[in-house]
């Protein structure tokens, strides 16, 4: 009898539960923010910037 898991009280499993979802998420954002930042490295050529001016979007400043 002492060989079986621990019964955790739901809110313990809730925790544990919301913890393993913020860490995926965490993930899944960082892996998609360097995704579009390379994105962005390819896309922004100097195309739309006039030249010498560095282009900068207003999200990333705000």
């Amino acid at each position: 009898m002492s060989d079986h898991k621990p019964i955790y009280p739901a809110k313990v499993q809730r925790q544990k539960r919301l913890e393993q979802v913020l860490k995926d998420n965490l993930k899944r954002r960082k892996v998609q923010s360097k995704a579009r930042k390379s994105l962005m490295d390819q896309t922004d050529d100097g195309e739309d910037a006039p030249e010498g001016e560095p282009q900068d979007s207003p999200e990333e400043n705000g």
